[in-house]
């Protein structure tokens, strides 16, 4: 896998998981606006509430002390009226304590003269949040307050009774009066209590919202920068990839047109001395020369046979996938030495085999083509005036990689040749091969990751290391 396609695979996990992070953190989001919305909006109306809680209790108070003094009986029904606004609240408070029917709770709040559209909200922030620090020390003022003016209304009673029976002395008067200042003056400080405990319950959910919205706010902000660098770094990537198979289709390209035009010499080139030496052949009575003229021919034609093996090798390579199996070294040399011994002079080599590693797994057809190209370029550029010639092959592991090293006592390279024998077409002697043989197996060792080494000196011989990965 070359880097950029490992670049690319690892980045598609990463971009959904990008992708999914701003999702959540949106909802999140919107979820926690939403509730937070909505508790400040029930906070609002509780502290709404409350403000016609301290009106009506004050109202009460000033009616009851009104009627006190004067005995006006409307003045007592205002009292009576008045006092009904936190006697509402109080028992919608107690039916919510008691988790009983919402409905009595929803008409206490409308007694205690809450406007209609707040009544869910009043009663869902109790039902949810009444264990909540804020709201709990709130409602524990608000019990005290209604303790306060269950208080106040049986002094009202007591006023009211006195007065129905004509008992209240101006001694009473003044007691009572005591005692209503006394329950209002408590009364303010537990309304002034529960505003305050819900007005620094809003500052603080306030606060939280703002941090809780500067987080997710940071985290999308992160995660879309992220994700557009990442875009943007693949794009660069796709850009790079497009340009290198650019210069890959122009090598192509290149390479196609010399191949198609080689070929097409290459492959005319023997018909037409075939062609030549058939007409001179049927002209020809002398039959050992005859003879010769056949064994030109015979030679022409393995040339072009050889040249066409190099072809289907080239076309094989190119366009077959890599597949990775078993492969026995000992099999693949067996089979190419065999076939390659019609070669001219094979006969004279002397084969030597020390096979150290035997089975590989690796792609058996680029191994039987690098193999037996090899093995054919020792063969072709042996070292006729030598007594003595040989092909020695070995396979070995060394450094977590396998090798396989072919050496012969050939020709050699000559050193102003090296740097190029494993471009198309390059050859030290044309009659000799096609040229395709060394391009062939560098790209067959390319495509099974390899790497391939030589090492030659000019009339002393060649070796070719191919390092295979484990």
């Amino acid at each position: 896998m070359s880097k950029s396609s490992f670049f690319r695979n690892i980045r598609f996990p990463n971009v959904f998981i990008l992708l999914l992070i701003v999702f959540i953190s949106c909802a999140l989001l919107i979820c926690i606006n939403f509730f937070t919305i909505k508790i400040l909006s029930a906070n609002r109306a509780y502290v709404n509430g409350e403000s016609h809680y301290s009106k009506g209790q004050k109202d009460a108070s000033r009616h009851l002390i009104t009627y006190l003094y004067t005995k006006d009986p409307n003045q007592w029904k205002l009292y009576l009226e008045e006092l009904k606004v936190p006697q509402g609240d109080g028992i919608a408070r107690k039916t919510l304590l008691k988790a009983g029917d919402n409905k009595i709770a929803r008409e206490g709040f409308l007694i205690g003269r809450n406007h209609r559209d707040d009544l869910d909200d009043l009663v869902w922030l109790f039902v949810n949040f009444q264990q909540v620090s804020f709201l709990s020390k709130a409602i524990n003022e608000w019990g005290q307050g209604d303790e306060l003016i269950f208080k106040l209304f049986i002094v009202g009673q007591q006023i009211n009774a006195e007065i129905n029976h004509n008992l209240l002395t101006p001694a009473s008067q003044q007691i009572y009066l005591k005692q209503i200042s006394s329950i209002s003056d408590k009364l303010t400080i537990n309304e002034r209590n529960f505003s305050n405990t819900l007005g620094e319950g809003t500052r603080k959910i306030k606060n939280l919202l703002i941090i809780t919205n500067i987080v997710f706010i940071l985290i999308i902000v992160l995660s879309v920068c992220s994700y557009y660098s990442i875009m943007v770094k693949r794009l660069l990537v796709s850009k790079k990839e497009i340009e290198i198979k650019n210069e890959n289709l122009v090598i192509v390209n290149r390479e196609l047109d010399r191949f198609v035009y080689s070929a097409s010499h290459d492959l005319r080139s023997p018909i037409t001395s075939l062609k030549g030496l058939i007409e001179i052949t049927q002209l020809e009575d002398d039959i050992d020369q005859i003879k010769n003229y056949l064994g030109l021919m015979h030679k022409s034609l393995t040339k072009q046979d050889q040249f066409i093996i190099d072809i289907i090798d080239y076309s094989k390579n190119k366009r077959k996938q890599v597949v990775t199996e078993p492969v026995s070294l000992q099999e693949l040399f067996d089979e190419a030495i065999s076939q390659l011994m019609h070669i001219e002079n094979a006969s004279r080599i002397t084969f030597t085999k020390e096979l150290l590693v035997d089975e590989i797994q690796s792609d058996g057809l680029r191994l039987q083509i690098i193999i037996s190209n090899l093995l054919s370029n020792a063969i072709k550029y042996a070292d006729i005036n030598k007594q003595e010639m040989f092909i020695s092959v070995k396979t070995y592991f060394i450094d977590g990689c396998n090798k396989i090293e072919v050496t012969d006592n050939g020709i050699g390279i000559k050193e102003e040749f090296k740097d190029n024998i494993f471009e198309m077409y390059f050859g030290t002697n044309k009659n000799k091969g096609s040229g395709l043989g060394l391009y062939i197996v560098k790209e067959a060792v390319e495509n099974i990751k390899g790497n391939i080494s030589v090492f030659s000196e000019s009339t002393i011989g060649s070796s070719f290391i191919v390092t295979i990965p484990n």
